[in-house]
């Protein structure tokens, strides 16, 4: 049996970006994970920042010139074979998140286990915190999910897929669901109620947004179990405390068997 070790994370795009993700990068130079993937990257300079401060991280994959398509990026201690963005639909209400060109990122990672395919995704926010199925922002977001379904369906199945990301929708949410049952995934965090956005006063009890599903190749087991991780707040070089983000990083072991 062999592991992998793997974290999602939305970086968070505004406030003091570049000192953040100095720390971020070097705490991810210190860690053992093998594959990181990242939102809210929205600039190549903060990638370049990144790749900087996380060295041990010799590949990466992000598409976009200045600016970052989805704010996606992926670190890899292993190659990248290869990569591509695919973008969401553009629908709903006029909004400034379609300025991220929202969409899904597949990239193709040699680890020492073999071939692993990672999905690293952004989904639309709910900014009615409401989930159920007839809210305007839920039919948004299962429109992401069936483009996202296809693209998991157009997988090989002899790969193992990670499909990661923050997918602005609770766990238990209807059209998370029922997207995990019509791709054929299972969530690594099922039956875990810990939120993954950093509770506010403003928000004191929100959702699990932050994803880890999973699919097993074609006569292989793929199996996970994760954590949260980067709750606590980090020191800054000028001394200052502050949160890496306002989500959480959730961090999972993968492990492909016979």
């Amino acid at each position: 049996m062999k592991a992998m070790r793997l974290l999602t994370m939305n970086a968070l795009y505004t406030g003091d970006v570049p000192a953040r993700l100095r720390a971020l990068g070097a705490a991810l130079d210190r860690s053992d994970l093998d594959i990181v993937c990242l939102q809210e990257v929205m600039y190549r300079r903060h990638a370049r920042l990144l790749r900087r401060a996380a060295p041990a991280y010799r590949y990466v994959a992000c598409s976009g010139t200045a600016l970052l398509k989805g704010g996606l990026v992926l670190l890899s201690r292993w190659p990248i074979s290869r990569y591509r963005f695919v973008r969401y639909p553009t629908t709903g209400p006029v909004r400034g998140e379609l300025l991220m060109r929202k969409g899904a990122q597949l990239a193709s990672v040699a680890t020492p286990a073999g071939e692993l395919v990672v999905v690293n995704t952004h989904l639309s926010a709910n900014r009615d915190d409401d989930w159920s199925p007839t809210n305007r922002y839920t039919r948004i977001a299962a429109g992401e999910l069936a483009r996202l379904a296809s693209l998991i369906a157009a997988v090989d199945p002899s790969l193992p897929v990670a499909v990661v990301g923050d997918l602005n929708l609770p766990r238990e949410s209807a059209a998370l669901t029922d997207f995990i049952t019509a791709a054929g995934l299972s969530d690594v965090l099922a039956g875990d109620t810990r939120p993954t956005y950093r509770p506010t006063p403003g928000w004191p009890s929100p959702p699990a947004l932050d994803h880890i599903l999973i699919r097993s190749a074609a006569g292989e087991t793929l199996t996970g179990s994760a954590d949260l991780v980067f709750q606590e707040e980090v020191t800054l070089p000028d001394g200052r405390q502050t949160h890496l983000s306002d989500h959480y990083g959730v961090q999972a072991q993968l492990t492909r068997s016979k």
